[in-house]
C-alpha cells in the first residue's frame, strides 16, 4: 500500500507522514516513509530550481518509492511525483513527456491526501517562505489533480487537529489495508 501527502511546502505534510507512520507501527504494520527528496538535491531548488533539478528530484522520488515498496508493506510518502512536477511546471512551464510520466506514476498511489495551504511557512533554512510562490505551487497542484482526474482526499482547512484522525480512518478502511492482516 502506498500513501502520499501532497501540496505546497510548509503546510504540514512531513508532520502528518510521521504521525501516520507512528500510528501504523503501533499496529505492527511494516511501514516506511519516503522523505522529501528535494532536501537531498545537489542542484538548486525552490524558486532557483531548473528543469534538471526537478528531473533529478522526480526521478529520485520514483526510485525511493520503488526501494521502499520492495521492503515494506506500507509506504508513506512526504510528497508525490505530482508535487515534484508542479514545481517543474511553475519554474519551467509544461513538459508533456514528464507530465505523462507523472500521470502514469500517480496510478501507483493507493491514497492521496491534499494538505491545504493554511498560512505562512515557518522558516527552516530550506523552505522558501514567499507566500506568492507557495500559493503558485498550491494552485498548480490543484490544477493537476483536476486536469488528470486524480482521486484524492482534501483535508479540511482550519481543522488541522483532526487531520491525523481522518487520515488514519481513511487508511484503515481502504481495501489494500485489510489485505495486510
Amino acid at each position: 500500500m502506498k500513501i502520499a501527502f501532497i501540496g505546497t511546502h510548509g503546510v504540514g505534510k512531513t508532520t502528518l507522514c510521521y504521525d501516520l507512520v507512528a500510528a501504523l507501527k503501533k499496529r505492527n504494520v511494516h511501514v516506511d516513509v519516503v522523505k522529501e527528496v528535494a532536501r537531498l538535491s545537489p542542484l538548486p531548488v525552490n524558486r532557483k530550481t531548473s528543469f534538471e533539478s526537478q528531473m533529478w528530484i522526480l526521478a529520485t522520488q520514483i526510485a525511493e518509492e520503488i526501494r521502499s515498496a520492495s521492503a515494506h508493506d506500507v509506504v508513506v510518502c512526504d510528497r508525490s511525483v505530482l508535487d515534484n512536477y508542479a514545481y517543474m511546471k511553475f519554474a519551467c512551464g509544461r513538459h508533456k513527456p514528464v507530465e505523462r510520466l507523472m500521470d502514469s506514476w500517480m496510478r501507483t498511489y493507493d491514497l492521496l491526501f491534499k494538505v491545504p495551504l493554511a498560512g505562512p511557512a515557518s522558516a527552516d533554512g530550506f523552505r522558501d517562505t514567499d507566500e506568492v510562490f507557495m500559493r503558485g505551487i498550491d494552485g498548480i497542484v490543484d490544477e493537476l489533480l483536476k486536469a488528470h482526474r486524480i482521486p484524492h482526499e482534501l483535508l479540511a482547512q482550519g481543522r488541522r487537529d483532526e487531520w491525523i484522525q481522518h487520515v488514519r480512518e481513511a487508511v484503515e478502511r481502504h481495501p489494500a489495508f485489510s489485505k495486510l492482516f
